[in-house]
């Protein structure tokens, strides 16, 4: 089942409408899991900082320690010969993505061949204005690199964010906000996080456990670039219930407040509404 409507998939070098057929039952992705993705908008007509997630998905894939061919300009162009597809008022969520095909040392170690590749875009609507969300903790935590490729957007992690999801629905709340190994804040199960404290941005540290999005260091250049402090640094819990406004930031929704941490509320602040309207008025600047 697909997440959007819409939906068109670029697979062996063409276009086809709808979620078609790209995985075969002894392709090494679909076995042992290893796939990678990144996440894209194209919005009003503009797509920001498409080069950064199609660099970002070939990094992916090496990380997983597979071939991929297409480079990230190739990826580029065939991502907006797709999005010409649609009308411009669309809201396009796209999905470039490589998993292994062929298997190496026992069958374990990826081949070292071509990795498999599309494209899939899908219209999915941006939330609608005022949408916030709540949050809670959970048992699960972010995993380390020694355990887990942290260092790669690859859909074996996102069962772990799913069970943080589930834990998080079954206490009656939209999302969970994530410890790392040390027990510190890392981030929610779906996006990155940010707190405000006293006028001051806060967000946690990159220490290797999560990705730092590209969509968090675009609002971080953005605020600081207005004349905001904003502060990478180990955060806890306990710090978030001390903070004056909490929010998310993600490629998906862009900047989600967060009204809720079990039982610690919070308005939707100034800041939040400042770091979308500077992402927007970035996008749609020749900068992007």
């Amino acid at each position: 089942m697909a997440t959007g409507t819409n939906i068109k998939t670029y697979y062996d070098g063409a276009w086809h409408d709808d979620n078609v057929p790209i995985m075969r039952a002894a392709d090494h992705g679909a076995w042992l899991g290893t796939t990678v993705f990144d996440g894209a908008r194209f919005v009003e007509g503009i797509a920001p900082d498409l080069m950064a997630h199609c660099e970002r998905v070939v990094a992916s894939a090496r990380a997983l320690m597979l071939t991929p061919v297409q480079t990230p300009q190739e990826i580029f162009d065939i991502v907006w010969d797709g999005l010409r597809r649609y009308p411009k008022d669309a809201a396009v969520y796209i999905r470039p993505m490589f998993w292994g095909i062929d298997g190496g040392h026992l069958g374990i170690l990826p081949a070292e061949a071509p990795a498999g590749f599309c494209v899939c875009l899908e219209e999915v609507p941006m939330p609608p204005a005022g949408a916030a969300s709540r949050l809670t903790t959970t048992q699960f935590r972010r995993p380390v690199l020694a355990d887990a490729v942290c260092n790669a957007k690859a859909g074996c992690l996102y069962p772990n964010n799913a069970r943080m999801l589930a834990e998080a629905h079954r206490k009656g709340y939209d999302n969970a906000l994530v410890a790392d190994a040390l027990g510190n804040v890392a981030e929610t199960a779906s996006a990155n996080i940010f707190m405000v404290r006293d006028g001051v941005v806060f967000t946690p540290i990159p220490n290797g456990t999560f990705l730092a999005g590209i969509t968090r260091t675009r609002h971080m250049h953005n605020l600081r670039a207005v004349g905001m402090e904003v502060v990478e640094t180990v955060l806890t819990f306990e710090d978030f219930r001390h903070a004056d406004e909490v929010f998310m930031t993600g490629n998906l929704n862009k900047v989600t407040p967060v009204v809720e941490f079990d039982g610690t509320h919070y308005q939707k602040g100034p800041v939040a509404a400042k770091a979308r309207d500077l992402y927007w008025e970035w996008a749609r600047s020749d900068a992007a």
